[in-house]
């Protein structure tokens, strides 16, 4: 195994901050992950195995579909580039750049960008990057790579942040958390405005439809592709939906399962350019869909492994992730990992050669723990199995990498005597003799180190006496044992699992609720706020709220778009409205499409007098919701023909937040600090 890797596993076990980050990770997520599962109405399994075949199915039929997808989004508007590897994704990248003079880009979050190095390759045409995450800007300033495919920044604590900016930003040092994310909203809110390209991964391309989907919580991804007048979306070719209704699904199980959430803060659903009577969005959108060896990961034993969506959910799971973080995760010439934790494992062996990276696959204990967290079911032991047999190349190779030669004479001598009865009988009688000479009273034994094992692992002492030889001996009764143990615990309920008539109950509870409470109680949960009112005292509660917050001038929709007469009322109490984008703005007031009861989130879509930007970049956006426009699930909103329809589209679930700074909650980062919902309860 790599000396680099073994390196890197001993720096971090002896790196007390990081051991304490990884635990707080780790907690935490796992805790939000369960509460956030606990909410879904059906089966969690179910969905996962649900999920787990509409994956596969893609997957078994990628051409096919990627020829479907690849025309709707021309149709749809798109620029649509094909690369075969990582260099041929760079130059396309470069070249748009140079074809439109670009000087400054922003970037959100994207893991395939970090696989094919993109910011190296810009940079050295002297093309400024800026990432605009807030873990992946701390990790830019400080020159590292992400360490977490969620949560970039999960190895630093508050105060390495807080030294980070005070060096970077020549202000004074400070390890409060919500001062440092202000700072970070200050600095980058210019570059945004000032950037003349906007790159963004892509979390889901839905083929019917043509759609990008981009989840996001901080309101970044939305800043890079509605801004910039020109918006490039980097793509894995794996990362398609056959259908909307997939979608919604896909939905359900990515936000649970990365960040404890029912639904993300941003769901942005992009059909294509702004359309030309819209005065925001990009008016220039190419897609560049990256093969870089994932076909033949398809055609290989490891195919499972592109089921994936990129929760992290897996490396939250694992142990030894736990221990370890995401920076030990190197090939054997200390190369970095794009993707650590056990599917970061197997997809490196394939991606970027078995060869270099086979050996990540031994940093498991096969627990288990990464299947049962996985929202698509993609069995991970297995495919780390796979790996370690040699991976792609595994009917070729005969010596696995990451296993010392001594290690594998050692499995081929225990292969020998395991394929026999007789030897492997006299084997271990011969193993406990040796152990009882050469440690009587440990009941542990350490293998050496040499084996490739000794480091970390040990092994148990091999029994005196056979099962067979104990069962003979008449020593125990196994049948007697098991009564005994089933009596000891008949009259004892689980602790584990909850009484049943709670969710019996509750659930006849919420059937009694209507849609309007469950919507505005989500919308409390979620750090947003609201009014319920009447459509006759609208305008005077909203004049009531503008003037109790000492609020002036309003970016506004048009009139058209909002209940009639609203705008002429606050006019003439002295409100400016405001209709164009201007940064300026403290407060956007928009309506919507539709509501989401359950998710306590907000449906918008672009269009003429419609600015998206309304919704984003002021400090406080006001929304005005009717009854009947909220519905009880996700789905039959993302069917609606004005969210297929429109340019863009947006799914607002409370105001903008992160936690990427020692797992710590912050409201408000490039996106909206509150949100607040006018909720019309009549008609």
């Amino acid at each position: 195994m790599s000396n680099q890797f073994y390196k890197r596993i001993r720096a971090a076990l002896n790196n007390p901050k990081l051991q304490n980050a990884l635990d707080a990770n780790a907690e935490r997520r796992s805790l939000g992950r369960q509460q956030a599962i606990s909410s879904l109405e059906e089966d969690w399994d179910v969905l996962r195995a649900r999920a787990h075949k509409i994956r596969e199915m893609t997957i078994s039929k990628l051409d096919e579909y990627l020829a479907q997808f690849v025309q709707k989004t021309q149709e749809n508007g798109f620029v649509v580039h094909l690369a075969a590897n990582a260099q041929e994704a760079g130059e396309i990248v470069l070249g748009i750049a140079k074809q439109h003079r670009s000087q400054l880009i922003v970037k959100s979050k994207s893991m395939v960008s970090e696989e094919i190095h993109l910011n190296h390759v810009l940079e050295e045409e002297g093309i400024r990057v800026v990432e605009t995450d807030l873990g992946e800007y701390i990790i830019q300033l400080r020159g590292e790579h992400p360490a977490h495919i969620i949560t970039p920044a999960v190895h630093l604590n508050r105060s390495e942040v807080g030294e980070t900016f005070a060096e970077q930003f020549g202000m004074p040092y400070t390890d409060d958390i919500p001062e440092m994310t202000a700072v970070a909203r200050q600095k980058l809110r210019q570059t945004f405005l000032d950037a003349d390209l906007g790159i963004s991964g892509v979390n889901f391309g839905v083929v019917e439809t043509g759609t990008l989907c981009i989840v996001t919580n901080e309101g970044n991804g939305r800043m890079v592709t509605t801004l910039p007048p020109v918006h490039i979306a980097l793509m894995g070719l794996e990362r398609l939906l056959p259908r909307i209704e997939d979608l919604a699904l896909m939905l359900d199980l990515l936000p649970r399962s990365a960040t404890g959430q029912k639904l993300s803060v941003y769901t942005n659903l992009i059909h294509g350019p702004k359309q030309a009577d819209e005065i925001d969005g990009a008016s220039e959108r190419h897609i560049i869909i990256i093969d870089n060896q994932r076909k033949s990961v398809r055609d290989s034993i490891l195919r499972e492994a592109l089921l994936c969506i990129r929760c992290g959910a897996c490396l939250n799971a694992c142990p030894v992730f736990r221990e370890i973080g995401g920076h030990a995760y190197v090939s054997l010439q200390g190369k970095q990992s794009t993707y650590p934790g056990p599917i970061g494992s197997v997809i490196s062996a394939g991606l970027f050669g078995q060869n270099d990276f086979g050996h990540l696959a031994q940093a498991s204990s096969l627990c288990g723990a990464c299947k049962e967290a996985c929202p698509v079911d993609i069995d991970l032991p297995k495919l780390l199995l796979r790996v370690r047999a040699g991976g792609l190349d595994a009917d070729k190779r005969r010596n696995p990498v990451g296993v010392p030669w001594i290690m594998n004479l050692i499995l081929r001598i225990f292969t020998w005597l395991a394929s026999s009865e007789r030897r492997f009988s006299v084997g271990l009688k011969l193993a406990s003799f040796l152990s009882n000479m050469v440690a009587p009273r440990k009941t542990m034994l350490r293998m050496p180190a040499f084996s490739g094992w000794g480091m970390s692992r040990d092994l148990p002492r091999p029994a005196r006496r056979s099962f067979r030889q104990i069962w003979a001996s008449g020593d125990i009764s196994p049948a007697f044992e098991l009564q005994t143990g089933l009596d000891a615990y008949s009259g004892i309920k689980p602790t584990y699992l909850p009484d049943s008539s709670a969710f019996i109950d509750e659930g006849e509870r919420k059937e009694h609720r209507s849609l309007v409470k469950v919507f505005v109680d989500e919308l409390v949960e979620l750090n947003a706020t609201y009014t319920l009112c009447n459509l006759s005292d609208l305008p005077e509660e909203l004049l009531s709220y503008l003037r109790t917050n000492e609020i002036g001038e309003l970016m506004t929709w048009e009139a058209d778009f909002l209940p009639a007469g609203l705008l002429h009322y606050l006019n003439q109490n002295g409100i400016k409205l405001i209709y164009d984008v201007d940064a300026s703005v403290k407060v956007g007031l928009t309506g919507c499409q539709a509501a989401i009861a359950k998710t306590g989130s907000i449906a918008i879509s672009s269009g003429l007098g419609k600015p998206m930007l309304t919704s984003l970049l002021p400090e406080i956006h006001l929304v005005v919701v009717k009854a009947s426009q909220i519905f009880a699930d996700l789905n039959p909103v993302l069917l609606q023909l004005e969210i297929q329809s429109s340019s863009t589209a947006v799914l607002i679930s409370g105001p903008s937040r992160t936690a990427d700074i020692e797992m710590t909650l912050t409201v408000g980062v490039h996106g909206p600090r509150q949100v607040h919902v006018f909720c019309i309860i009549d008609q």
